[in-house]
């Protein structure tokens, strides 16, 4: 875990191991914070803070024996919420600060924890001035864009968390209140894609327990008639590092999978724990992602947020495009969904401008006038060539 030591917070007056990571100079200030947002780690201590660290995916982590650790300044941007909304608020990462707790989303944590968090939790509500009611879980905040399996931008992107809904632990951590009710499904801007955490996050306290203590065991991981791979893996489904083992032996990577309808039920998903927590999406591409834009991109085919760049070399935004026309895009088209076009960055117009902190991730997209496309963790701010358009989340 490299070099760490014991010190005491300037501001707070609790103590911590610092294990920042080296992204944390890199971070800007955050210019506001509205949110507290808690996570769990899915996995045990040594492997999350390696992998929070690496990404700079949080302010704090809580272990086990009430170890608090911080991983990025609080007054920086950590990269722990992601794809995110809250009362129609997007990219909270920027107005959020980030805890994690080591452990499991649907199990109890320890005495320790809870008496740590509850010191952390009422410092940081003090310091930021934060209510209760916008103590939120990632599970609250996470959302989707369109996939093969839900057609529409989607809350139930994670359940990281959402123990920390539950009435008898929120008490537990000295909050007395809590949102009743989901704000943006509520106003139609996403559609609730898990009903049975939708339930544990804003049902009543009998419904919440009944709900979030019944434990998902090893056939959680298993595929059947009414558990797809999106239910078990989430936006994870596609990555390098979810490993697929059908019945028969045969072991497949999620970025290797074309026809995702042909997998059989029984077929056991390997989830790692090393990987980021908000992977980027990056490219989708028909005929290997989906059978055609729809497929795709959902109910989101003709919108603005989705990106189409074309085989001819054009790039166009879905309410540019005919039905027709986005119904005959042949294989190989790329696509961007749930993203802006930020037009061309010039001498006078850097990526900054354009975007703003978001121009270096891996999630921001850079269309080089050869027509390759360049992720913003590989681009330098000052060698942007001309012609270069932006994309981001």
């Amino acid at each position: 875990m490299g070099l760490v030591w014991v010190c005491a917070c300037e501001a707070f007056g609790l103590q911590f191991t610092d294990c920042y990571s080296p992204l944390n100079c890199d971070r800007a200030i955050r210019k506001r914070t509205d949110l507290i947002v808690l996570h769990t780690t899915e996995g045990p201590t040594k492997g999350s803070l390696n992998k929070l660290k690496r990404y700079g995916e949080a302010h704090y982590l809580v272990g086990p024996d009430g170890q608090m650790y911080r991983i990025i300044n609080r007054r920086r941007i950590a990269r722990h919420a992601g794809r995110s909304m809250w009362a129609g608020k997007t990219n909270l990462d920027e107005s959020s600060l980030g805890i994690e707790a080591v452990g499991y989303h649907n199990r109890d944590l320890t005495s320790a924890q809870y008496t740590a968090l509850r010191e952390l939790i009422a410092e940081l509500q003090q310091i930021y001035q934060v209510p209760d009611e916008r103590v939120l879980t990632h599970s609250m905040v996470a959302y989707g864009a369109p996939n093969r399996w839900h057609k529409h931008s989607h809350r139930g992107r994670k359940r990281c968390g959402m123990l920390f809904a539950k009435r008898s632990v929120r008490t537990r951590l000295g909050l007395d209140k809590q949102p009743l009710f989901d704000p943006d499904v509520k106003a139609g801007r996403l559609v609730n894609a898990d009903p049975y955490l939708a339930k544990v996050l804003y049902g009543s306290a009998r419904e919440q327990l009944q709900a979030a203590t019944r434990f998902e065991g090893d056939s959680a991981l298993v595929i059947s008639r009414a558990r797809s791979a999106w239910d078990i893996a989430r936006d994870k489904y596609r990555s390098p590092e979810t490993v697929y083992v059908f019945p028969d032996g045969k072991q497949l990577r999620g970025d290797t999978i074309t026809n995702w309808k042909a997998i059989p039920a029984g077929t056991r998903v390997i989830l790692s724990n090393t990987q980021s927590e908000n992977e980027a999406e990056g490219l989708l591409v028909i005929g290997k992602d989906g059978t055609g834009a729809a497929d795709i991109a959902g109910d989101e085919v003709h919108a603005s947020s989705t990106i189409y760049l074309l085989n001819d070399g054009r790039v166009r935004q879905g309410n540019e495009l005919s039905k027709a026309t986005v119904s005959a895009l042949p294989a190989g088209t790329r696509m961007l969904v749930g993203y802006v076009h930020g037009g061309y960055a010039t001498a006078k117009r850097s990526p900054f401008d354009i975007c703003g902190q978001k121009w270096n991730l891996e999630s921001t997209f850079y269309r080089l006038d050869d027509r390759r496309i360049v992720a913003g963790n590989q681009i330098s701010e000052t060698a942007i060539p001309p012609n270069t358009m932006v994309f981001f989340q």
